[in-house]
């Protein structure tokens, strides 16, 4: 179990090179558009994301992702990977979500060359996949044996501390507001995990307007530290 602990803390660590330093999912928008100034405005619209795009999307992708690997039903996971691309609008959103996952596919392949991931990236290199690092975790965590709850829990954890890190930069804020501001915002991500167990496919793609708005005025930004 110790080997399979460390593993999940390699992947959940901001060092891990997926290129999600490079993406603020509309948050420059929001800091550009003065929404966003400090610490507390900067957890308002975490709580908003965790809550409105987090969890009904790539939270809930992880956890049917993971059931279906534990099913033995392959399909439904790249039926996922469609709908996680084709739902998301904002074409920045879309290919950073399928560059990430990308990336995170052949790291995951060469760590793990018995795990799902060598099918998901060869699918990808064919053309039948796009790629998303909600999927990508879930094959890794299944490969591995972490519970689902935990691996649920991890993935929400590892987004939300890339945003707070790239948050941390852009606004920007000292690293002892983002440590703080992370803290304070683990009650949501345990929410959000809890909220994910209950919800189903139906519910799948619910987010926020003004999430996608913001994602999709980001490419016209005349100054951007960030590719989406």
């Amino acid at each position: 179990m110790d080997e399979y602990v460390l593993s999940l803390l390699q992947l959940c660590d901001s060092n891990f090179p997926t290129g999600a330093f490079s993406h603020s999912f509309g948050l420059e928008t929001y800091i550009q558009d003065d929404k966003v100034t400090n610490k507390q405005t900067f957890a308002q619209w975490l709580e908003v994301y965790i809550k409105e795009q987090l969890t009904p999307i790539d939270g809930l992708a992880c956890r049917l992702a993971y059931e279906a690997l534990k099913q033995n039903e392959p399909e439904k996971v790249w039926k996922l990977d469609r709908l996680l691309y084709v739902q998301n609008l904002p074409r920045e959103t879309r290919e950073g979500s399928s560059r990430i996952g990308v990336r995170m596919a052949e790291l995951g392949a060469k760590l793990y060359p018995s795990s799902p991931l060598v099918s998901y990236l060869e699918r990808i290199r064919s053309g039948q996949s796009k790629g998303h690092p909600a999927l990508v975790f879930a094959m890794l965590a299944h490969h591995l044996q972490i519970p689902l709850s935990v691996a649920v829990l991890s993935f929400l954890y590892s987004s939300t501390a890339s945003l707070i890190q790239n948050g941390v930069r852009g606004i920007p804020l000292g690293q002892t507001e983002g440590q703080q501001l992370f803290r304070e915002l683990q009650t949501h991500l345990q929410s959000a995990q809890k909220t994910i167990q209950r919800l189903d496919l139906d519910d799948f793609g619910a987010v926020s307007p003004g999430l996608e708005l913001a994602q999709m005025r980001h490419e016209r930004l005349h100054i951007r530290l960030f590719m989406s």
